[in-house]
């Protein structure tokens, strides 16, 4: 929608405007002198006439557009930094094209398996088109907040702060994928305003505070049956290597009732969490 506005160097139209009301006093001046009335009044009119080419002057900063709206209509935009000359009573709206963050509040809502969460995020956006950020939206800064707010909460609720199944994925588990979706819905919502989003990152994840013993202790159980369940699949290899080797090599013959007593110790000592006290058969008495 941003479309070039008509521009010149701004030295020309200062010049003339200088030009203008330097004429209209000398006018003014002799006209009252003289008594020439029309002189008098032709210097007023030039006088005025120089202050509206003055109203024409405007200077642009680096990474930053002036869209011009001349008499209730679109006149252009002009992006191009330095002293301009446009159209004679405008108005000049400023609209920054820098880079800008937005940081979130923490929010409070329900994830996918409706678990209560605090969520935030940072969104790093700019203003692509100058145009629509003033014609299409009210105020592009509050829409850019209202939208990231709405955006954050329906991420919040289509995944769930962990993942329980292999292959699924969650807020904690998947970072850059969450924020990739984040970012992608954030600009289908913010191009109406002429908004480039260019990152979009959670900043903050944490279980609601009244239920976060609950889901800790939880966290800690699945820690612990995943630690278990490697350490007895690797108990059973060691103790299958063993009895090979020593049926191997001939140490020993042992029985069926005897490898079951040997695989029986063997698994507790290696899977047991404390300290084993070995017992030692020294034979009998008789």
């Amino acid at each position: 929608m941003d479309r070039e506005a008509w521009k010149t160097n701004g030295i020309v139209g200062l010049v003339l405007g200088l030009a203008a009301l330097g004429g209209a006093l000398w006018l003014i001046v002799q006209g009252g002198n003289t008594e020439h009335w029309l002189v008098f009044a032709f210097g007023w009119v030039l006088f005025f006439a120089g202050f509206v080419v003055l109203t024409g002057l405007l200077a642009v900063q680096p990474n930053e557009a002036r869209v011009i709206i001349l008499f209730g209509h679109y006149a252009g935009t002009i992006r191009r930094s330095g002293f301009w000359w446009t159209a004679p009573l405008s108005v000049k709206r400023r609209v920054s094209l820098r880079v800008r963050n937005f940081n979130s509040e923490k929010l409070k809502v329900n994830d996918a398996a409706g678990s209560p969460i605090e969520i935030a995020a940072v969104v790093v956006f700019r203003v692509v088109d100058a145009a629509r950020a003033v014609f299409d939206v009210d105020n592009y800064e509050q829409y850019v907040a209202i939208q990231s707010e709405t955006a954050l909460r329906h991420l919040a609720s289509r995944y769930p702060y962990d993942a329980y199944n292999d292959g699924e994925r969650s807020l904690r588990g998947n970072p850059d994928e969450v924020a990739e979706d984040l970012r992608v819905e954030l600009q289908e919502r913010l191009a109406a305003a002429g908004v480039e989003v260019l990152e979009a990152r959670l900043s903050h994840l944490a279980y609601a505070p009244e239920i976060a013993s609950a889901m800790l202790q939880r966290q800690q159980a699945a820690a612990i049956v995943a630690a278990r369940q490697t350490l007895v699949e690797g108990a059973v290899g060691m103790v299958q290597m063993a009895l090979a080797k020593l049926q191997q090599e001939g140490v020993v013959e042992l029985d069926e009732e005897r490898k079951a007593a040997m695989i029986s110790n063997l698994m507790v000592s290696i899977v047991g969490e404390r300290g084993i006290q070995p017992v030692v058969n020294v034979g009998s008495l008789y």
